[in-house]
């Protein structure tokens, strides 16, 4: 298995930001992971690791071997009376998993579809759009320990999921590599219509009853619309998390903004939609060095070209800034910084 040495990661992030790896190797299979593990030279060497760069800002040169996850494959394992079961590998491109198992007629991804990165990253961020997120479907992953070089396999429960969070960002961060996911698809399927723009959709175009491959072609046309593509314009998606407030957090802000777009949880607080909280302080196309806030989604920062992590940083703080002192809620930032 070949290692290059001092690798400009630019390519290899959706935010095109410029960063030197000082160790790069692709790992196309297990056996590929654990011929790097016992290696003499890299094997003790710190390690991070890549997918699709679709979740991470770089904000300057990593002096560790980077390993780009480029596991493929993906396969029916199985129909069972309440679910079909997929499972694929880690390098997969997650949108083509989605496309791949609606054109196979194994719906229930439909509203993930057009969401950037691989199959690996997704349990590690518990991807989710459209009111479903991957823990919704999830069966259990394969993973490696970078630290005993171990095998394991990880259920639901043991992923620890939760918004745009599981056990990979905490305990367990920059400790494993995902191998294989596998994902279980509900029979009888159900749409899953709760969310506006979904309804929308809807009342425009009256279906009798909308399929998979309906909300599938609906949510990337929603996703186009609002979100640039990053082969165009640099960015990682969403910068920022959708804040969740008490219930008397929630009813204060009300108050004082009856506008404030938010949804009631379970719990009986809310999660407020940071995009809106961007947006009501002035910061929609606006620019910040070479960074800027996408004129169609606020919630989105992009590289107009050039752009260093000091120009995303600044602008970052800023919003977060701003949000703060009118609302008084601090927005997380949802990438990963590195």
């Amino acid at each position: 298995m070949h290692v290059e040495t001092q690798v400009n990661l630019k390519p290899y992030n959706t935010f095109g930001l410029p960063a030197i790896a000082h160790a790069f190797a692709r790992l196309s299979s297990t056996a590929d992971l654990h011929q790097m593990l016992v290696h003499p030279e890299y094997g003790p060497m710190p390690k991070w690791v890549l997918g699709g760069g679709s979740n991470v800002v770089f904000t300057g040169d990593l002096p560790v071997l980077v390993l780009k996850v480029e596991i493929m494959g993906r396969r029916l394992l199985g129909t069972q009376e309440e679910a079909w079961v997929v499972e694929a590998g880690a390098g997969e491109p997650w949108h083509d998993l989605v496309r791949w198992t609606i054109e196979n007629g194994w719906p229930g991804l439909e509203n993930l579809a057009l969401i950037p990165g691989t199959v690996g990253g997704a349990p590690i961020q518990n991807i989710g759009a459209y009111g479903v997120e991957l823990k919704d479907r999830f069966d259990s992953l394969d993973g490696v320990d970078l630290e005993t070089g171990r095998e394991f396999c990880f259920t639901r429960e043991q992923c620890r999921f939760a918004y745009r969070d599981s056990i990979f960002k905490h305990a367990l961060a920059g400790r494993c590599v995902v191998t294989r996911v596998r994902l279980r698809l509900p029979r009888p399927w159900q749409p899953v219509l709760e969310y506006p723009d979904l309804r929308q959709c809807e009342r425009e175009h009256d279906p009798i009853r909308p399929d998979a491959r309906q909300i599938f072609d609906w949510v990337c046309a929603l996703r186009s619309t609002k979100l640039p593509d990053p082969d165009h314009v640099g960015n990682a998606g969403s910068f920022f998390k959708n804040p969740i407030v008490t219930a008397t957090r929630f009813a204060a802000i009300r108050r004082r903004h009856p506008n404030v777009v938010g949804y009631r949880l379970p719990d009986g607080g809310a999660k407020l939609a940071a995009g809106w909280l961007i947006e009501a302080c002035g910061w929609r196309g606006k620019t910040m060095g070479r960074a800027a806030v996408y004129p169609h989604q606020a919630l989105v920062l992009t590289n107009q070209g050039g752009a260093t992590a000091r120009d995303v940083l600044t602008l970052a703080e800023a919003i977060r800034a701003s949000v703060h002192d009118r609302f008084g809620v601090l927005l997380e930032i949802e990438p990963t910084l590195m």
